[in-house]
C-alpha cells in the first residue's frame, strides 16, 4: 500500500504521511454491523473523487445473519479486481479476526474492536496491530442503548481519518443516506463519524493519502451491478416487468418496480416464477418488450414458457443473476453454474440468446444490446450476470443518456399485408397485437408448431422448415456480432479465456505473468449463443486455452463454457480452470492453477 513517505514530522512530532496509489480495505464482522454500509461509503466517495473502486462482499443466507465481510479496493489507477490480500483489516469480533487474518499482507495493519477481540501474539509480530474500544467509545458518542447501532459510522470516521479521507464528502453520503430518517438519527450518525475521525490512534500509524488520480474527461457515478441492469433496462425503453422475488435478483425488481411508474411504466410482482415469465411475454406479444427475471432456481420454472417465446417468436428479455446451486444451493455466494441452462434449458430445439456483461458498467450497456437484439430478432435473450457483478460497487462514467434512451412505444400504424413467420430467412418485426393489417390475414401466436402465417401445422416439412428458420436467425445474429479483442499479444503461449466476473482478475493475472517474463494473454467472451466469429483463428495464435470458470470441472475436466468451445472447435488444448468454493477467482489463485497445470503439462484425463 505505501509507496514513498511524502511528508516528514511536523514539528519534532511522530505523525507522516505517506502517499499511495491504491488500498485494499477488509471489514469483517456480522451482518447486522452494518459493514457493508461503510464498504459502500468509501466505494462511493471513491467515485465521487475521480477514483478508481471495486468492491466485494459476502453474507450470509440465513434470515438470522452471520458473519460477513466487505472489501473495498480503491486506486487512483485502474483498479480489475476487489484484491488479493487487504492492507487493512478491520475485525469487530473474534471470528473476525482469526479467520480474516489470513487475508491480510505480511505487515498489513489490524484495526480491531478492543472491546471485544484479544489479539494473538504471534500474530502481533507478522502484522501491525492497533486496538481501537469501538463499540464502548461509540455508545459514548451516541448514548442511549446504541450498544451495537452507530459502531460501523464511528469506524467509518476512524478510515476517514487513517486515509485523509474527503469529510465533507463523507457528511454529505452520510447525510444522503439517513436523510429520509428522523433527525435524530442523522445526528447520532454524524457524532458517531465525528467521534470516529476525532479518535487518537496515538503513535502507531502514519497517515496515507491517495496520489491524485489523472482528471476524467466526463462525470462518473457509482453502482452496482443490480442497479446498473435495472437503469440499462429503463435507459432501453422497458416499461413493463414481471418477476418474482428470489435473491440475488430482488434488487433489479425492486428498483424496476420503484422506477418505472415514473417513465409510465409498470411492474408486476407475481405469484410465482411461471406467471412472470407468462406476463413478460403477453407484453411482448402485445407489442412491448418485456424484462422477468430470477436466479438459478427461477430460471428452472421459466424455461417452458421461455420456449413458448421462441416458438411464438416473441420478443423477451430475461435476467438470470447467477448463485451457487443446484436446489437452493449458496444464495449469496458466487457461482457460474447457469451457462448450461440458459443456453440450452428447454425441451425441444429452442435456439435463446444469451450474453454476460464482465463488469458493472457493462451491465447497464448489456441491458440495452439485450432489448435491441430481442426486438429485432424477435427472440427471447438471456442477461447472465452473476452475485459478484450484482452486488459489487463500480465507478463508471454517466452514460450519455440524450443519446442511448430509447422509446419503444408500439407503432399502430395500418400495414398493407403482414407475415410473421416467412421460410424465406427474412427476419420479421413483430407487429404489436390492434395494428391494421388491410389485407385482412391477420396471423395467430401459439405453442403449437405453424406455418407461415402461424396456423397450428403438424406437417412434418413445415416442422423442418420452421425449426430451420429459428436456427438461422441466430446465425444471421452470430455474423454480425464483433470479434473479441485479445488482452495482450494476440500470439503466445497461454490464453486465459473468461466471462462474466471473471475478467478482472484474469487481467491482472496476465498483467503479472507478462512482468514476470510469461507468455500469457486474455480473451473475455461477452456473447455465449451464439458465439461470435474468428474464435478459431485467435485460439490458432496459442499452445494452450485455459477457461477460467467459477463452475464445476464436471465428469471430463473441464467446465460449462469449457464443453461448450471443446464441441464447437473439437480442441483438446481447450482445457478447464474451474472452482465452486462460492468466491470470487483471486488474480493468485489463477497464477497458482496456471503454474500448476503447466507444471503438469497441461493434459487431463
Amino acid at each position: 500500500m505505501s509507496e514513498s513517505i511524502v511528508t516528514p514530522p511536523v514539528n519534532g512530532g511522530t505523525a507522516k504521511v505517506s502517499k499511495i496509489s491504491e488500498a485494499v480495505i477488509r471489514f469483517a464482522g456480522n451482518s447486522q454491523d452494518g459493514i457493508q454500509a461503510i464498504g459502500g461509503f468509501l466505494a462511493r466517495l471513491a467515485g465521487r473523487s475521480e477514483q478508481e473502486v471495486m468492491t466485494f462482499m459476502t453474507i450470509p443466507a440465513t434470515i438470522s445473519g452471520g458473519p460477513s465481510i466487505f472489501q473495498v479496493r480503491i486506486g487512483s489507477g485502474e483498479v480489475l479486481s476487489a484484491g488479493d490480500e487487504a492492507d487493512v483489516l478491520v475485525a469487530f469480533y473474534p471470528h473476525s479476526y482469526e479467520e480474516h487474518i489470513g487475508a491480510l499482507r505480511k505487515g498489513g495493519i489490524v484495526l480491531y474492536d478492543s472491546d471485544h477481540v484479544q489479539p494473538n501474539p504471534e500474530w502481533e509480530k507478522q502484522y501491525r496491530h492497533v486496538a481501537v474500544p469501538i463499540t464502548s467509545r461509540t455508545v459514548e458518542a451516541i448514548g442511549g442503548t446504541a450498544k451495537d447501532k452507530g459502531k460501523n459510522i464511528f469506524t467509518l470516521g476512524l478510515v476517514a481519518k487513517m486515509f485523509d479521507l474527503n469529510v465533507p464528502k463523507l457528511e454529505r453520503l452520510i447525510s444522503e443516506r439517513f436523510g429520509g430518517k428522523d433527525e435524530s438519527v442523522v445526528r447520532s450518525a454524524m457524532s458517531a463519524f465525528h467521534a470516529g475521525y476525532g479518535y487518537s490512534l496515538g503513535e502507531v500509524l502514519e497517515t496515507f493519502q491517495f496520489r491524485e488520480p489523472a482528471r476524467k474527461d466526463r462525470q462518473q457515478v457509482v453502482m452496482t451491478g443490480n442497479e446498473a441492469l435495472a437503469y440499462g433496462l429503463i435507459a432501453a425503453g422497458i416499461r413493463f416487468g414481471a418477476a418474482y422475488p428470489i435473491t440475488p435478483w430482488s434488487e433489479v425488481m425492486e428498483i424496476l418496480r420503484r422506477e418505472l411508474p415514473k417513465y409510465g411504466g409498470t411492474f408486476v410482482q407475481c405469484e410465482d416464477e411461471i406467471a412472470s415469465a407468462c406476463m413478460a411475454i403477453g407484453a411482448g406479444w402485445a407489442g412491448r418488450v418485456a424484462v422477468t427475471g430470477s436466479s438459478g432456481p427461477g430460471i428452472s420454472l421459466k424455461g417452458e414458457a421461455i420456449g413458448w417465446a421462441v416458438m411464438a417468436e416473441v420478443p423477451l428479455v430475461v435476467c438470470d443473476i447467477q448463485r451457487g446451486g443446484p436446489a437452493t444451493g449458496l444464495p449469496t455466494n458466487v457461482e457460474q453454474s447457469d451457462l448450461n441452462i440458459a443456453c440450452y434449458g428447454g425441451h425441444g430445439d429452442s435456439p435463446r440468446v444469451v450474453i454476460a456483461p464482465v463488469g458493472v458498467e457493462d451491465c447497464f450497456y448489456t441491458a440495452i444490446e439485450a432489448v435491441n437484439i430481442a426486438r429485432k430478432y424477435s427472440v427471447p435473450v438471456i442477461i447472465l450476470s452473476d452475485q459478484s457483478i450484482a452486488t459489487r460497487i463500480e465507478a463508471m462514467e454517466e452514460p450519455k443518456l440524450e443519446k442511448l434512451c430509447q422509446d419503444l412505444t408500439p407503432d399502430l400504424s395500418a400495414v398493407a399485408d403482414y407475415t410473421p413467420y416467412p421460410l424465406d430467412g427474412t427476419v420479421t418485426p413483430r407487429l404489436a397485437a390492434g395494428t391494421p393489417i388491410l389485407s385482412g390475414k391477420y396471423p395467430i401466436s401459439t405453442g403449437l408448431e405453424h406455418d407461415e402465417g402461424g396456423h397450428p401445422s403438424g406437417a412434418p416439412k413445415m416442422h423442418l422448415q420452421m425449426t430451420a428458420r429459428r436456427r438461422r436467425k441466430l446465425q444471421t445474429l452470430a455474423a454480425q456480432l464483433p470479434q473479441p479483442q485479445v488482452y495482450g499479444p494476440p500470439e503466445g503461449n497461454i490464453l486465459l479465456l473468461g466471462w462474466g466476473s471473471t475478467q478482472g482478475p484474469i487481467r491482472e493475472a496476465v498483467d503479472r505473468a507478462r512482468a514476470a517474463g510469461d507468455s500469457v494473454s486474455a480473451l473475455n467472451l461477452r456473447h455465449l449463443n451464439p458465439l461470435p466469429p474468428g474464435l478459431e483463428n485467435i485460439f490458432a495464435g496459442f499452445n494452450h486455452v485455459l477457461v477460467v470458470e467459477a463452475n464445476d470441472e464436471g465428469i471430463y475436466g473441464y467446465g460449462q463454457l469449457a464443453g461448450i468451445l471443446r464441441a464447437r472447435f473439437c480442441l483438446p488444448k481447450i482445457i478447464g480452470l474451474n472452482k465452486t468454493d462460492g468466491l470470487t477467482w483471486r488474480v493468485g489463485e489463477i497464477l497458482e492453477r496456471v503454474k500448476s497445470d503447466v507444471a503438469a503439462g497441461l493434459r487431463r484425463l
